[in-house]
């Protein structure tokens, strides 16, 4: 009997000093992913971004060059680029798998998965110009069409008049403050 507590114990100590190794190569793993960041830059270098390893935004720089680019194509590149950078992630993490923890380790191989459906492939660079964006604002119910006034009376030859504001008639009190007396003396 004393053998098989000895072996249960030795047992015990063995699980206990692959788990603390385990988890020593964990630590290693997570401290190494935790100064990693991705820079990614714009083709004509007018915008870059730099994510941390968590894909959090950590820097964005926008040159005076893109000054001239409406603001719907920059913020377009902007949101392309933190995609682009997001997506590297998962090869930093398998990378850093592989000198701490090892890739064959079945909860390596579920983290590297669980980060590549966090971050997937960034989409193929399309056109990012986008439309032109209507210079015409309607307010209002969308079925409702304005109004649309007669040719003659918006030609150049005819503006349209402003209408006269009405005048307040002025009376008697008006001479009068609120304290009982003219203002003018």
């Amino acid at each position: 009997m004393p053998d098989n507590v000895d072996a249960s114990e030795r047992m015990v100590d063995n699980w206990t000093k692959q788990i603390q190794e385990t988890a020593a190569r964990y630590q290693a793993m997570a401290a190494r992913m935790q100064g990693q960041t991705v820079t990614e830059r714009s083709k004509d270098n007018t915008i870059e971004v730099t994510i941390d390893s968590k894909g959090l935004l950590t820097n964005l720089v926008i040159s005076e060059a893109a000054s001239g680019k409406r603001m719907a194509e920059v913020s377009s590149q902007v949101m392309r680029l933190v995609q682009l950078a997001q997506s590297r992630i998962p090869e930093l993490l398998q990378a850093a798998m592989a000198e701490t923890v090892g890739t064959t380790d079945e909860t390596a191989n579920r983290v590297i998965a669980e980060a590549q459906s966090t971050f997937p492939e960034a989409p193929p660079e399309e056109n990012l110009t986008p439309p032109v964006p209507e210079r015409h604002h309607r307010f209002g119910p969308e079925e409702e069409e304005p109004p649309t006034p007669p040719a003659q009376a918006n030609s150049p030859q005819n503006p349209p008049q402003p209408k006269p504001i009405p005048r307040r008639r002025r009376t008697q009190d008006d001479d009068d403050d609120e304290f009982g007396g003219s203002i003018l003396s």
